[in-house]
């Protein structure tokens, strides 16, 4: 029962990138720089499971950004000239890349992660992907003028390397989609649609990540406008329950979505975060047990995951350790708390 996963980032070591940032710049290139990818890559793993995690990722230390990590190595997306817009309904701007052709992978995107990730730890291993949705609402559209088709070309894209991952070893592959927080209508219209058909032939786990996004500013202070009850949720969950992705990962701790919500996941596996990432404060194991104890209310025993509300990469390192060890206990506490 209860296994534990991170949703994603954990904070780039200081040799490796800036810290405290989003899109951090690297502190080396060429060769230099991809050794240290992997040595952060190695570090991470070993973390986790000292901490004590079930589900271990690459922490995705070889991207700068968890979407454009994707895009660089995509044919039809002009780097050079970005171009500043809105993200995620104009919560904040950010300087992006612009499609301007037919899109088309270079060749592979994460193998090299992947395949360090399999040989260095016998846990199952879970590889994050940003999901359609929210590549389209990270991009200038200058070639498709429309985002329901750029969707799908993005989808087919992050399809072949799925199931290339999948050929790596991956257990779980997730799609990251903060975007279904903010366009909700088009998220249960034609998101779920999109990312089901980046996940089409896959036969490891699938899961999408919807979040209300990492702890900056922009992020913490939007929240403040959602009122008492955040239900956004509310609005895609049962097209997630009746779609193919096995696991749907969610905010919760801290948070003012309400926890019944969670019960419109009926067959799936629901990663339940336990673990605030707009705070540096960290969580007690009690603390998470008692979240977790609040979502057995809704959510079978054998199918919740506990897991970070979001990627801890803007955190200091030392805080995302204690974090994680903190999701650890808690899981075990819990375990000996709600135990058959």
């Amino acid at each position: 029962m209860f296994h534990t996963a991170i949703a994603g980032s954990l904070p780039k070591p200081a040799w490796l990138a800036e810290t405290g940032k989003l899109w951090p710049k690297w502190q080396a290139e060429g060769e230099a720089l991809a050794r240290a990818k992997a040595d952060a890559t190695l570090l991470w793993i070993k973390l986790q499971e000292d901490a004590g995690l079930d589900v271990i990722g690459d922490g995705e230390q070889s991207r700068q950004h968890f979407v454009h990590g994707f895009l660089e190595q995509v044919e039809g997306i002009d780097f050079l000239h970005k171009v500043e817009m809105g993200i995620r309904n104009d919560r904040y701007k950010a300087m992006v890349p612009q499609v301007v052709a037919p899109l088309r992978l270079k060749g592979r995107v994460h193998a090299t992660e992947a395949r360090l990730l399999r040989a260095h730890t016998q846990h199952q291993i879970k590889f994050t992907l940003p999901g359609p949705m929210t590549i389209v609402d990270t991009v200038a559209d200058r070639h498709y003028g429309d985002r329901v088709a750029m969707a799908f070309a993005f989808a087919e894209l992050l399809n072949q390397e799925a199931l290339a991952l999948q050929a790596d070893g991956v257990d779980i592959i997730q799609f990251d989609e903060p975007a279904f927080n903010v366009y909700m209508a088009d998220a249960a219209d034609w998101g779920v649609k999109a990312l089901e058909r980046a996940a089409q032939g896959l036969s490891c786990k699938t899961a999408v990540h919807i979040c209300y996004g990492y702890g900056i500013s922009a992020n913490i202070d939007w929240k403040k406008t959602l009122g008492d009850q955040w239900r956004q949720y509310e609005q895609v969950f049962p097209a997630l329950a009746a779609s193919r992705i096995d696991q749907v990962s969610l905010e919760c701790i801290h948070s003012q979505v309400p926890a019944e919500l969670m019960a419109l996941l009926a067959g799936k596996d629901v990663m339940v975060g336990v673990i605030d990432v707009a705070s540096d404060e960290v969580e007690t194991p009690e603390e998470v047990a008692d979240t977790i104890g609040r979502a057995l209310q809704f959510v079978p025993r054998q199918r919740l995951i506990a897991c970070t509300n979001c990627g801890l990469a803007p955190m200091q390192r030392g805080v995302a350790e204690a974090k994680l060890r903190a999701l650890a206990e808690g899981a075990a506490l819990a375990r000996q708390r709600f135990g058959a």
